[in-house]
């Protein structure tokens, strides 16, 4: 084996632990101390098609897609995560009136002001660490915004008290990977 084939190995054999992350939006800062499961989405680059009178023939497209980003987050006693990311989608849909979508304007929680073209959106980030828990690495979000949050299941008969967690996701524009 030639010295240029050891240079191309990697160099840290050490496995990416599944518990070393924590997720942060830029304007909810709340919600990020108590999320409890993320995930890097997925990518996918579109494909065209060359005809062929033999075979048609694959060849990369010009588009790509991501998946939505979901995570899990444990909901504090006073609701208040769970009220930030309800209120965000409510101020974006205005059910009930359009001057719902008024007072998410208004919020002191969430204000990037009314000139932003990205209004109702938050950049977000999910910081990955090592097994020594140092920061290796960071997916920047771009864009992102709620599209569904899921229910709270209350249950008296529960035996062991497990504590209510929320499912958020999002859309977004893109993500980038920063590597420590």
């Amino acid at each position: 084996m030639s010295q240029n084939t050891w240079l191309k190995q990697i160099s840290n054999r050490n496995y990416l632990s599944p518990v070393g992350f924590k997720f942060t939006l830029s304007e909810y800062p709340k919600v990020d101390f108590f999320s409890n499961s993320s995930q890097i989405p997925g990518i996918n680059l579109g494909v065209a098609v060359q005809s062929n009178y033999l075979k048609d023939i694959p060849i990369p497209g010009d588009k790509i897609s991501y998946d939505d980003l979901s995570f899990e987050f444990y909901v504090d006693e006073n609701l208040q995560n769970y009220l930030q990311v309800h209120n965000w989608i409510r101020g974006l849909g205005y059910p009930n009136s359009v001057s719902e979508f008024q007072e998410l304007l208004n919020s002191d929680e969430f204000n990037p002001g009314v000139q932003d073209a990205n209004f109702g959106q938050s950049d977000g980030s999910l910081i990955l660490y090592n097994s020594n828990y140092n920061s290796i690495a960071q997916i920047n979000f771009k864009g992102l915004f709620p599209t569904s949050l899921s229910t709270l299941d209350f249950n008296a008969k529960s035996q062991d008290i497990n504590f209510l967690t929320a499912n958020v996701t999002f859309k977004y524009t893109l993500y980038d990977i920063v590597v420590n």
